[in-house]
């Protein structure tokens, strides 16, 4: 539910990085629990890693907040509260180590496609309503997302998929 009462881009950009800003903080509580689940080596170290990545972004979401003037203050992100508990049943069902590190990256790779078309839309907003330094900052999110994308693919075709098999 929103904050208070959309009738501009500019309130509807504010209620989307609220949004942002509460899905980065459920995903640095995830993270942590899906590093620990994985049991390929180069999986836990890519949550490893995207967990350092994810604290990166929210301070980015906390400076766009300084830069528009407002209170640093999310608001529920059901989307990303969602994709999470969807890991959180995989990784408490009885499922063999090797098929879990594939639905793992399953998991991650649509939490990874929510974000990407979360920052996609803000970064637009942003330049349309002359953010420009806000722009940067959510632009270099959005490339980390999209890398982080690339690489649960390449772990997932160059191993992980054929382990589980």
């Amino acid at each position: 539910m929103p904050t208070k009462k959309i009738t501009t881009l500019e309130d509807l950009y504010l209620e989307a990085i609220r949004d942002l800003y509460n899905a980065e903080g459920q995903l640095v509580k995830a993270l942590p629990k899906m590093a620990k689940a994985a049991t390929a080596e180069r999986l836990t170290e890519a949550f490893e890693n995207h967990l350092a990545q994810t604290e990166e972004h929210v301070a980015r979401l906390e400076k766009v907040f300084t830069s528009l003037g407002v209170v640093v203050r999310g608001k529920k992100c059901v989307a990303m509260e969602g994709l999470i508990e969807e890991g959180k049943e995989l990784i408490e069902s009885e499922i063999e180590p090797n098929v879990l590190d594939a639905g793992l990256i399953a998991a991650a790779q649509k939490v990874e496609h929510y974000e990407i078309a979360s920052y996609g839309t803000v970064r637009v907003w942003a330049e349309m309503l002359g953010y420009n330094d806000q722009v940067e900052l959510l632009s270099q999110t959005l490339a980390e997302e999209k890398e982080t994308d690339v690489l649960l693919t390449e772990l997932a075709e160059s191993a992980v998929n054929a382990e589980a098999e």
